[in-house]
């Protein structure tokens, strides 16, 4: 079953890196600070650009959803490891949620969240170091494929920092 934790949202900032229907946004990790965030979207991790945000946090830290919508797919990769897309509601941007230590009980494909639901919880899986556990955390505009593997990278730096700051 989901728990819910009402996180402080605000408009996610996303416009000015070139999205026009940028929803609020919520916390992923409860009492997140502006202090435990670090931009890590343009470094070069594993011969690529990183494209999002790593949040170091004990495993087994409970990830919650950070907008109302749909999660699109569970996934198991080689580099992310256990990982969750998540789609806002409106189809236009793409949640990405990786390296988890498992999914909260029930999750699924194609089921409705809320923002502030917890969906999973932060581990090391994929090619993360297993001493540190972290969320690695991206999102992504969609084409108008909707295709969960496909999208423009928009930097969830700013975005997070304004949502812990307002924390």
């Amino acid at each position: 079953m989901l728990t819910r934790w009402i996180p402080m949202v605000l408009s996610a900032g996303l416009l000015a890196q070139g999205t026009s229907n940028a929803p609020p946004i919520g916390l992923p990790i409860a009492g997140m600070k502006a202090t435990d965030l670090h931009d890590t979207f343009d470094e070069t991790h594993s011969g690529h650009k990183h494209e999002a945000i790593d949040i170091i946090e004990p495993k087994g830290t409970p990830v919650h959803a950070v907008v109302d919508g749909t999660i699109v797919k569970l996934f198991l990769s080689k580099p992310g490891g256990i990982t969750i897309y998540q789609y806002d509601r409106d189809r236009v941007l793409c949640y990405y949620y990786a390296h988890l230590d498992r999914y909260a009980d029930g999750l699924k494909d194609g089921m409705q969240v809320s923002r502030g639901d917890v969906i999973a919880y932060v581990g090391s899986t994929g090619n993360a170091d297993p001493g540190t556990p972290h969320l690695h955390f991206a999102i992504s505009e969609l084409g108008p494929e909707k295709h969960w593997w496909q999208g423009v990278a928009i930097n969830p730096y700013p975005a997070l920092l304004r949502a812990a700051g307002q924390h």
